[in-house]
């Protein structure tokens, strides 16, 4: 049985896209599923300087475990002031310092939503043209904008059918091994 991870790239407790790349990987059958929340992997600031004092952080080292376990990756990417959040940010930082190859080679789907109608596009642009250095095999991403409009939190789906569309087809891609 293949085995997902999924994550939202925020340390937002509430963060709408934890909820969607949770969804996401609920959309897939017969398999293992686990999403991970950033605040489990909080580290101090990146600097050159911590990192001769910490050396390699748990936490970075723990995260990298959690991606090297898993068949497939679902990342959706929140977005603060058009790049990614300060929290996904430093632990890619510190995780990129042990390994160059933090996607471990992964079929990826990105993500990316907000409140607005820009559905945090800016920051997936940015993750979709800098992931392959850093070993990630992007299969599929979506943007969906407007989150609350377009996903109904209290029955957990996406209520945008044209976009549920394309999540389905980035998810057979996703697992397809060809």
């Amino acid at each position: 049985m293949k085995k997902i991870i999924a994550f939202g790239a925020s340390s937002s407790k509430n963060s709408i896209n934890k909820k969607l790349a949770s969804y996401a990987a609920s959309q897939l059958q017969n398999v293992d599923r686990e999403t991970l929340d950033l605040n489990d992997y909080e580290i101090a600031l990146f600097s050159e300087d911590k990192e001769k004092d910490l050396g390699q952080p748990q936490a970075a080292l723990d995260f990298l475990s959690k991606i090297s376990s898993a068949d497939a990756l679902i990342i959706s990417f929140a977005e603060h002031n058009g790049s990614y959040t300060a929290a996904y940010k430093n632990l890619f930082d510190w995780c990129s310092r042990i390994t160059r190859d933090v996607f471990g080679n992964k079929p990826a789907l990105f993500l990316s939503t907000s409140p607005g109608k820009g559905g945090a596009a800016n920051v997936l642009k940015q993750a979709l043209v800098s992931a392959p250095h850093f070993a990630a095999d992007i299969r599929g991403s979506l943007s969906i904008p407007s989150f609350h409009e377009n996903f109904d939190q209290e029955t957990n789906t996406l209520r945008a059918v044209e976009k549920k569309e394309q999540l389905d087809h980035a998810l057979a891609n996703l697992l397809n091994d060809n």
